[in-house]
């Protein structure tokens, strides 16, 4: 997968204004915690997570989805009238039908003329959006685009402290697979791409590359068929221990691919952007990979897991903070339960 006329033209984010500790989640697990002995400060412990953000309750993805594209049309300097795709590429969305796509266009303002859909792939949605939008301006279909996202994380963490509270049965092996829920925050993003003839700065995207371990698939599940709550909020059930195991292993086959197909050598790649999982997650990820940590550029520590958005939202963040120069060979790396693996490669020039 190479690109030779694509641009990434804009990177932004919405951070949502509420912070929830870890220690605040526990507080609310004490009865729990006091049941099975566990010892207070095991999910930053575990995690590195020590806070996570959430919209106000009732926010809908499309809300803020809406803010975010107008942020990020705004910052690229291209006319909204050359947005010819519009993708939502988040977990969340407003509801099964139609597209929330379809809103966020609305409320956007962009061309009736724009293709308008909806993509959902774990924490790749985003990602996967952006090949598809790459694909159509390579081929001349449109001339730029926007992928956007939304994560609502509120509903699943709320869900899953309020089934954990209420299952008097619940052992230590039982709350394990609900450990992850507890790591979920929210977020937005959204990335412009166009043709480089409209480009202001040149940054190039140059080519990527994927594999799929879907034998795996079954290492996360989640959705409100899982909740015993009353108000239909959504569940999740990780095997977290083999979910990174197998999402570093698939990242280690992917990544020589991704060197190929853009013609970087190992020590050409100068900065990353990785799925924020967690500490562990990204010290073995970037262990796997023989790249120094310092060229990364961590989130996860006060966003908690954004899903499709994290990795965006650390790109955003990251060139905001002055993480990349001019010059540099960034590389996104992408993983998704299913199990999935995306990396994108990038020339930075602005």
């Amino acid at each position: 997968m190479r690109y030779q006329n694509v641009c990434i033209e804009s990177v932004v984010c919405t951070l949502p204004p509420i912070v929830v500790t870890s220690d605040e989640i526990e507080a609310r697990l004490q009865p729990v915690y006091d049941r099975l002995h566990l010892p207070a400060g095991r999910l930053e412990l575990m995690s590195g997570i020590r806070e996570r953000r959430f919209f106000d309750p009732g926010t809908l993805p499309g809300q803020i989805s809406g803010e975010t594209v107008r942020m990020a049309v705004e910052a690229s300097g291209i006319d909204v009238q050359h947005m010819g795709a519009l993708i939502h590429g988040s977990v969340c969305r407003d509801q099964m039908e139609p597209a929330t796509a379809c809103g966020v266009h609305h409320a956007a303002g962009l061309s009736s003329e724009a293709l308008v859909l909806d993509v959902s792939n774990a924490c790749l949605g985003l990602l996967n959006g952006v090949v598809m939008l790459a694909d159509m301006i390579e081929l001349g279909r449109v001339r730029a685009g926007v992928v956007v996202g939304t994560e609502i994380g509120r509903p699943l963490v709320e869900g899953t402290i309020e089934t954990l509270l209420n299952s008097p049965e619940l052992t230590r092996r039982d709350i394990k697979p609900a450990f992850a829920s507890l790591t979920i925050g929210s977020g937005s993003a959204a990335i412009v791409l166009c043709d480089e003839r409209l480009s202001r700065h040149g940054s190039h995207l140059r080519g990527g590359a994927y594999l799929a371990e879907s034998s795996h698939h079954g290492l996360c599940a989640g959705g409100v068929e899982l909740g015993q709550s009353n108000d239909n909020r959504p569940l999740m059930e990780t095997d977290s221990e083999a979910l990174l195991h197998a999402g570093i292993d698939i990242a280690r086959r992917t990544w020589p691919l991704l060197l190929e197909a853009v013609g970087w050598e190992e020590q050409g790649v100068h900065k990353t952007f990785t799925h924020q999982v967690g500490k562990a997650h990204r010290k073995l990820l970037l262990e796997g990979l023989d790249l120094d940590p310092a060229i990364d550029f961590p989130t996860v520590e006060f966003l908690g897991n954004t899903g499709a958005v994290a990795l965006p939202t650390a790109a955003a963040l990251g060139i905001e903070a002055g993480h990349l120069l001019p010059g540099d060979h960034v590389a996104l790396l992408g993983i998704g339960s299913g199990l999935n693996c995306l990396m994108l490669g990038i020339e930075w020039n602005e």
